[in-house]
């Protein structure tokens, strides 16, 4: 068992017409998660345009405290009150920094393009905290000013942009694409 915390990556399709039924079940999932003790969280990808499979994330501060949660008697009424919202699940887990980065058939990017990856996510939030934020902390203490600005911007890092980086390199992470590919890329979308 693991002492680092261990990423649990459900993906599941949504049946046809049940969307607004899959939303309130998936809400009820995560508000049940979050009674556990070693949650640290939970988020959602929706799928790309013309896609209708969305990844869940839950995370949990050691394989144990996820083993206790996925086999709880709660979960399990949950998961039975789900059935028929959704079609071919799968799960994965990862535990530490290789869990953003994990492909389905289980490489992994070298660490500089993680490292690339975390970069572009981390600037931008916190050049938008700074902006932000920067004049009310200017005159706090190095120390306050710190923890406030890394209690704020974990979570959403971990949530939100990490996830959001790697799914948009995730070509480029795969080695599929070069940089100027992806760009490419993202110009054609943004002018349709």
């Amino acid at each position: 068992m693991s002492a680092s915390p261990v990423t649990l990556m459900v993906a599941r399709r949504i049946a046809s017409g049940r969307y607004h039924d899959f939303n309130r079940w998936l809400n009820e999932g995560r508000e049940l998660a979050a009674d556990f003790p070693g949650y640290l969280g939970s988020g959602v990808l929706a799928p790309p345009e013309h896609h209708d499979e969305y990844q869940i994330i839950f995370r949990f501060s050691s394989s144990e405290t996820l083993h206790a949660w996925e086999h709880s008697a709660s979960r399990h009424a949950w998961l039975v009150r789900g059935r028929g919202l959704y079609d071919a699940p799968h799960e994965h887990r990862a535990t530490g920094l290789d869990a953003w980065f994990q492909t389905g058939s289980g490489s992994v990017p070298p660490r500089w393009k993680q490292a690339v990856a975390v970069w572009l996510a981390f600037f931008p939030i916190s050049l938008l905290f700074q902006w932000v934020f920067g004049g009310m902390l200017a005159d706090w203490a190095l120390i306050p000013r710190v923890l406030v600005s890394t209690l704020i911007l974990t979570p959403v890092m971990v949530f939100v942009f990490i996830p959001l980086s790697t799914r948009l390199l995730s070509p480029w992470l795969q080695g599929k694409w070069s940089p100027m590919d992806r760009w490419i890329h993202l110009r054609r979308i943004n002018r349709t």
